[in-house]
């Protein structure tokens, strides 16, 4: 064997030790969707449809002249603005622009943040039962240890990085502050490093989302805490890829002092957009209102049609079981034309649910609610 074929065969192969990549599953139900008279109604993916704000545009235009290479860490006056809608919106107090870090869309940062941390073999990542894959796929890149616990008391293993997400993408749960509290005291006694995932804490429909960065769950004191956020949702910006990165400030100077190396940098045009966004509440408050007349039309129409909906007190999904296999449940909905994803997605917790987004247009919601009642 060559020296090259010996190095190859000895090297971790990183892509072969991923899982494989959960929506390729559903290719034979959307086929099946696809084939409706009035097509396919896609629900599966938490990807927004309605326009991005002219607010947003502007600034990205404004900005499109941009030959120079953008700050890593965020222009100060981006980082000002996030600082402030965390302040204003969510209540973190003493948080300063410098412990604030904008990032290529909250996904990469997910995927990499063990690795950004510099967690190993030796480490163990936990995330809930129910949760988005990335945060196992994180661990993996990073060749750390998993595990799906929703109750941290009963690990045996100090981990080095706990996951929260609330509200909880799939099943829409929102912690109480109590809950969250506590897992949040439990981490940070025992020297764990919390990332809490709060992308979808714009949209509170049973109860009303916390950060991990208020005074009522941290005391004041962002150590050992970071909140990300995403724009994707609230302001229509996934194309662009924005989010950030807030909290501990040592911890934020670290992953920014690796990010700098790497070249992680968020394009200065969307930068712009991101902090004209984050100053302006009045865009997310229209589509709030647009995600719950959508939700108050979806629902009922799913339970008339046989499905519980559990949790789904927040985020921009129903959580939805009829009692059987969840794939069972996709092929049900495929036959009239709606594609959903199932919950084995999330995990083997979730194995008879279905997500279902709220991700149409109104006309498609419209049509969805229809074919239900059939």
């Amino acid at each position: 064997m060559s020296q090259a074929g010996s190095r190859a065969r000895g090297r971790r192969r990183l892509a072969a030790s991923l899982p494989d990549f959960p929506w390729d599953s559903l290719a034979e139900a959307k086929a099946v969707a696809a084939t409706h008279p009035d097509g396919i109604i896609d629900l599966s993916v938490g990807t927004p449809v309605d326009p991005t704000p002219q607010l947003g545009q502007r600034a990205l235009a404004d900005a499109a002249d941009s030959p120079g290479y953008p700050q890593t860490a965020g222009t100060p006056r981006l980082r000002e603005a996030i600082a402030g809608y965390l302040g204003r919106r969510w209540g973190a107090t003493g948080l300063v622009p410098d412990a604030t870090l904008p990032v290529i869309g909250t996904k990469e940062l997910v995927a990499w943040l063990p690795t950004l941390l510099g967690l190993g073999p030796d480490d163990l990542v936990v995330f809930p039962t129910m949760a988005y894959p990335t945060y196992e796929v994180g661990a993996r890149i990073a060749g750390c240890q998993a595990a799906a616990v929703d109750d941290l008391t009963t690990l045996t293993q100090v981990p080095g990085l706990v996951w929260l997400n609330s509200p909880g993408n799939p099943t829409g749960q929102i912690l109480s502050a109590d809950e969250l509290k506590r897992r949040v005291d439990w981490a940070r006694e025992r020297g764990a490093i919390v990332a809490s995932d709060e992308c979808y804490g714009e949209f509170g429909w049973d109860a009303e989302p916390v950060s991990v960065l208020h005074p009522s769950i941290c005391d004041g004191d962002h150590t050992g805490l970071l909140a990300l956020h995403s724009l994707s949702k609230r302001s229509n910006l996934a194309g662009y890829r924005a989010g950030f990165v807030a909290g501990d400030a040592a911890l934020v100077a670290e992953l920014l002092a690796v990010r700098k190396h790497a070249g992680m940098i968020v394009p200065r045009p969307v930068q712009e957009a991101m902090r004209v966004l984050l100053d302006d509440q009045s865009h997310v408050v229209e589509q709030y209102e647009r995600y719950r007349r959508r939700r108050a039309l979806l629902r009922p129409a799913l339970e008339q049609a046989g499905f519980t909906i559990d949790h789904s007190e927040g985020s921009l999904y129903l959580w939805a079981t009829r009692g059987e296999s969840g794939r069972d449940s996709v092929a049900w909905l495929a036959e009239r034309g709606i594609l959903a994803a199932p919950g084995d997605f999330y995990g083997a917790a979730a194995a008879q649910h279905v997500r279902v987004a709220l991700t149409g247009t109104d006309e498609r919601i419209a049509a969805a609610v229809a074919r239900l009642a059939v």
